[in-house]
């Protein structure tokens, strides 16, 4: 039992060179010996890949697979797939994580009996400069299903759940817009979730980032919650 992995960071990437390494690095002093990084990698034609592999020469905890190129979505989808932890953390490419992320998270995990955790991120420019606004103050974030049916508050890059909700998410339905929303709200259908107002990720904003913080047409967002919400009563 000693052996046991604990804790897995499932990261999706994507020709993400240009950040990448500060990523890693900030994992990578917060996981354990026995823990994981896995990362899967959507055919990245940049330096990415070469990146990543000059790390796996030196930590067996980093484990590269293939992602199934049909978009962050289902990359990230494969890479929770491929995690063998108790607790999964989402991770993306381009953001800096800080040190005590993982034990302040696991804390509440232990402390609330939860199996979802989201956390507040300091939003920055591409140069870590504070914006001098949070996640949560921007979106206004909270627990509810209606309510992040509605305007989506579980943002990935700050989220942690237990593994024994895998098969409840896993597949991802190709027809929703993201994969947190859906592993949000099914965290609370079948469990409880739990925010955490403390900024624990320095949350990148770039103009290469593949997630944008502005809004869908109103007919797109109307189509999009339609669709999420036959994909939910399906669970």
């Amino acid at each position: 039992m000693e052996n046991r992995i604990i804790n897995s960071v499932a990261m999706a990437t994507y020709n993400g060179e240009k950040y990448i390494k500060e990523q890693i690095d900030s994992i990578l002093i917060n996981i354990g010996k026995n823990d994981e990084l896995i990362i899967s990698d959507d055919g990245s034609t940049d330096g990415t890949i070469n990146i990543i592999n000059d790390y796996i020469k030196n930590d067996k905890r980093i484990n590269l697979i293939s992602g199934p190129k049909l978009g962050v979505k289902q990359n990230f989808a494969n890479a929770i797939k491929n995690t063998k932890g108790k607790y999964i953390y989402l991770s993306d490419q381009d953001d800096v994580w800080e040190k005590d992320k993982i034990k302040k998270i696991l804390q509440i995990f232990e402390k609330e009996k939860c199996n979802i955790v989201v956390h507040n991120a300091d939003i920055v420019d591409s140069n870590l400069n504070k914006t001098g606004i949070s996640f949560f103050e921007f979106r206004k974030s909270g627990k509810g299903k209606l309510k992040n049916i509605f305007k989506n508050t579980y943002i990935g890059c700050c989220m942690a759940f237990d593994s024994n909700l895998k098969d409840k998410i896993l597949p991802v339905p190709n027809n929703i817009e993201m994969h947190d929303q859906w592993i949000g709200i099914l965290g609370e259908k079948y469990g409880k979730s739990i925010f955490i107002d403390e900024c624990l990720i320095k949350y990148r904003r770039h103009e290469t980032n593949l997630s944008k913080m502005d809004h869908y047409p109103i007919s797109k967002m109307i189509k999009n919650r339609i669709l999420f919400i036959k994909e939910y009563i399906r669970k």
